[in-house]
């Protein structure tokens, strides 16, 4: 695909819904809620705050910018931009980095999805209804066991993201968005409604909120910063790839302060969702996983019109694990339409299908395979643990020390509209402060 041809967002709003739709995942629906209310409440709001605003931001912005001077895949631009720069074509590298941590990423996102399919379907025909904390435990033992089990719903979810992909940037990535991202809201919304009925949405609010400065240690700001890091979608290729569809009219800091804040803005409703079930049940707020697919199931197994309030959280769940995977399948797709002869359609089946295979191998570590160990990690821990703490970080790491560093300091400056004392508030953070939150964050991750 030559750049004169290459796709664009029909506008700023569908860029902002993908954007934040990749941002929005799994993680968000529980982890950043829990993070706030186990460490420091509004204190910890604040320190997660500036700790996007110095790291996540700045790289955010540096992805896109890389994506949007490129107009090509993740690999090309990187390639393209550093010749044109004069500089080693190495840098490709962190694109091709980005391309293949959210390879493998999805390889085992989708089996999650998977879950969160299953887990659906399990609302609607009662599966839940009346079980005890043992027999809930036992039907999510039961599926991670069953290999047959995980592989229909893996397949079922790979199929919509394969769907969705396939139909292009307008169709497939916004027309999800475009309706998924809205139906989140309104299913987080009601489910906050319903929250507020329960007698325990004040605990839930004071558990989140309350602030707590003596929680703040070294080790939490460390966490935000991680948190920050990771909840953007940063150093997996998406957004370089995102943003090459992305015209010279739009803003990217001012983009960039609106997706996270609305990514910030669905996290917290998230637990505002949650928690008031959680407290309401007697339940512990930091179950992790198990929240989700153990204490939540047994919640909605025994209280009043717990089947739709089920139904309505793993749809929820489900919406928010494909506006992820649609993005984290994106950069391959584009990097084999522009690298290959093959069409959108055979690229994304390709790249599909491709992903779907090494699912199968990671979730049959819950089972078949189970005592199969790659440096002691099974094969689903072993791909968590390689592209969160040693790809992503080192991917973001080399996005902002190039369009820092490397790319020529007053276009750069000129294309993101800063002057006078704001840029050199962005030459400090983008050269000295995101790069060394980088470095604490993968260093604190092999600690």
């Amino acid at each position: 695909m030559s750049k004169l041809s290459h796709a664009q967002w029909s506008s700023k709003m569908a860029f902002i819904l993908a954007a934040t739709g990749s941002a929005v995942g799994l993680g968000n629906i529980w982890r950043f809620s829990y993070m706030v209310g186990d460490s420091g409440g509004a204190a910890f709001v604040l320190v997660y705050l500036a700790c996007v605003a110095l790291v996540g931001l700045p790289i955010l912005v540096a992805e896109w910018l890389i994506g949007r001077r490129g107009q090509e895949n993740p690999i090309n631009s990187m390639l393209d931009l550093a010749r044109q720069s004069g500089r080693l074509p190495a840098w490709a590298l962190v694109g091709a980095s980005g391309v293949l941590a959210a390879f493998l990423i999805l390889s085992f996102y989708s089996v999650i999805g998977g879950w969160s399919l299953s887990y659906t379907l399990g609302s609607v025909t009662g599966q839940f209804t009346g079980q005890d904390a043992d027999g809930i435990g036992a039907l999510f033992s039961g599926l991670l066991a069953n290999p047959t089990a995980l592989t229909l719903w893996h397949t079922a979810f790979m199929a919509l993201v394969i769907f969705i992909v396939a139909r292009g940037v307008t169709k497939g990535l916004e027309g999800a968005v475009r309706t998924l991202m809205p139906a989140l809201v309104i299913l987080m919304v009601i489910l906050v409604i319903y929250g507020m009925t329960t007698g325990h949405f004040g605990e839930a609010m004071a558990f989140m909120f309350s602030p707590d400065w003596s929680a703040i240690n070294g080790e939490v700001v460390l966490a935000a910063m991680g948190q920050a890091f990771f909840t953007l979608s940063l150093g997996m290729g998406i957004m370089m790839a995102y943003g090459s569809y992305l015209g010279q009219d739009v803003s990217l800091i001012g983009t960039a302060r609106t997706v996270i804040i609305f990514d910030t803005v669905i996290a917290l409703l998230a637990g505002m969702a949650i928690f008031p079930i959680v407290f309401a049940n007697g339940l512990s707020p930091g179950e992790g996983p198990g929240l989700i697919f153990v204490t939540l199931p047994l919640a909605f197994g025994n209280m009043t019109g717990g089947t739709i309030l089920g139904l309505m959280f793993f749809l929820l769940l489900t919406f928010a694990a494909l506006t992820s995977a649609i993005s984290l399948l994106e950069p391959t797709v584009e990097l084999l339409e522009e690298r290959t002869p093959l069409s959108r359609v055979a690229a994304t089946l390709v790249a599909g299908v491709a992903v779907w295979v090494l699912g199968i191998a990671a979730l049959m570590s819950f089972n078949v395979w189970s005592e199969l160990s790659i440096a002691g990690l099974n094969i689903f821990d072993f791909l968590d643990t390689l592209t969160s703490k040693f790809m992503l970080p080192l991917t973001g790491l080399g996005a902002i020390l190039f369009v820092a560093w490397r790319l020529d300091r007053d276009g750069v400056l000129g294309e993101l509209g800063l002057t006078g004392a704001q840029a050199q508030l962005w030459q400090v953070v983008a050269r000295v402060v995101a790069p060394i939150g980088v470095i604490a964050v993968f260093v604190y991750g092999l600690i």
